[in-house]
């Protein structure tokens, strides 16, 4: 498109001005549905299977006796499909007319090509699903991937690229198992994760914000250090050797941190036993997602914060200290993953002792929740709960002694998802403009 601009002072040609329509038009959303509906389909084509599926939805002492529900699996999985399917037009419909796919809308297709899959899953095995277990046992799995990305969006919005999630994870796992099997004392232990965390990022910030280095750079070689650092201790000193006894106590058995009930709210059916029966660092984790949330919307702190993650130069001018600001984010953001990383073992259910490499590269599906979550706390917080399910699926599918598929598939589900979540669904991110950029006071 063209228009003449026409100086009537003037007898030279009209200058003409070119106006460019920018194609925003994205079909990654309605591609990525199509995929998942087609492999759906071959799996239910391909692997069919016979029986019912049985579903839980109400646990013994809750207010309502809600009886299990017997279903035909194939018959469920076929219909769920379906359904999943008939959103499909509307995404590619907006899709063509530069238009996201409605939030609602992708979320109702979650639903059901979840429901089908456990359908598939579920027809003719020996368990059930008990639909309040798997909520609980998603929300504990997810602990470490929230506090995690809690950390990387108070790091991020400060301008400071935390790319060493995994290493604050990892580091505060074992300070915090060492402390506490050492005084029988899981307040400790959590405490010395939380310094665990801390010192990672004490070790980031003197590195990305006092002398400037590459903050991916910075946080990749944290992670490589940090895990030869913790694996070469488990060895000298946790790790029994040659029939000796190890150095250091590596046990937490009986000093983690128990579910405890809150009366009433833990017998509302399906959601009462997962979110109202659990320990206390579940219910830290719902208190500090929306702690994190008001400081960073609701105080002069995270005004202060987010000015100094958009514009620093800005910020500066106006009396803010970047570095400080930034130093006091990033120092926060290595307390609060400390916690998730004390989660790995001072939780009931979880490991009872340290092991090498056990955060597993969760600090990387944290990160991509922080990216995920477009740097907002609680959309971060609900990413890492949807990564947390699918880690926690794998567990369940084994329980359910349903369709003997390959454990290396179901240890690949969480990053598929990852991918996808990432690559499909957040659309055009929006991250702190100053992200990764260091700044000098002139």
């Amino acid at each position: 498109m063209s228009a003449a601009i026409i100086d009537p002072t003037t007898t030279q040609a009209p200058l003409i001005v070119e106006h460019k329509v920018v194609d925003r038009r994205s079909i990654k959303v309605p591609i990525i549905l199509t995929v998942i509906v087609a492999v759906l389909a071959l799996v239910l084509l391909l692997m069919p299977r016979s029986g019912d599926a049985t579903f839980r939805l109400a646990s013994e002492g809750d207010y309502i006796s809600i009886p299990d529900v017997y279903v035909n699996g194939m018959l469920v999985a076929w219909i769920c499909l379906v359904a999943a399917a008939s959103i499909l037009p509307l995404a590619w419909y907006r899709a063509a007319h530069y238009k996201k796919t409605w939030p609602w809308a992708i979320a109702l297709f979650t639903l059901f090509a979840l429901v089908s899959f456990l359908g598939w899953a579920g027809a003719g095995a020996h368990g059930f699903w008990n639909t309040s277990d798997l909520i609980a046992t998603a929300v504990v799995t997810a602990v470490p991937l929230v506090f995690g990305s809690l950390g990387g969006v108070i790091g991020e919005r400060s301008g400071v690229v935390n790319i060493a999630i995994e290493a604050q994870l990892l580091m505060a796992a074992f300070t915090g198992t060492v402390a506490a099997s050492m005084t029988n004392n899981a307040w400790v232990g959590l405490f010395v994760a939380m310094f665990g965390g801390l010192l990672i990022s004490l070790l980031l910030g003197l590195l990305a914000i006092k002398f400037k280095v590459d903050q991916i750079i910075v946080g990749v070689v944290l992670n490589v250090l940090v895990l030869g650092l913790t694996t070469f201790l488990w060895r000298q000193l946790l790790q029994s050797r040659g029939g000796r006894p190890p150095v250091l106590p590596n046990s937490v058995l009986g000093i983690q941190f128990g579910p405890i009930g809150i009366p009433g709210l833990n017998r509302i059916p399906i959601i009462g036993p997962a979110l109202f029966n659990q320990n206390i660092i579940v219910y830290i984790m719902f208190i500090a997602v929306a702690a994190v949330w008001f400081a960073l919307y609701r105080t002069r702190w995270g005004l202060r914060t987010r000015a100094v993650g958009e514009h620093p130069k800005a910020a500066d001018t106006v009396g803010i200290k970047v570095q400080r600001t930034r130093w006091i984010a990033i120092l926060l953001a290595g307390a609060i993953v400390g916690i998730g990383g004390a989660s790995y073992t001072m939780m009931v259910g979880r490991a009872f002792g340290f092991d090498q490499d056990m955060t597993a590269g969760w600090g990387f599906i944290a990160l991509a929740a922080v990216i995920f979550g477009n740097w907002n706390p609680v959309r971060a917080a609900f990413a890492g709960l949807l990564f947390g399910f699918t880690i926690n699926l794998r567990f369940a599918m084994q329980a359910l002694g349903g369709p003997q598929i390959p454990e290396q598939f179901l240890m690949m589900l969480p990053y598929v998802v990852t991918i996808l979540a990432v690559a499909g669904f957040i659309g055009r991110s929006n991250a702190p403009a100053a992200v990764g950029q260091a700044y000098s006071v002139e």
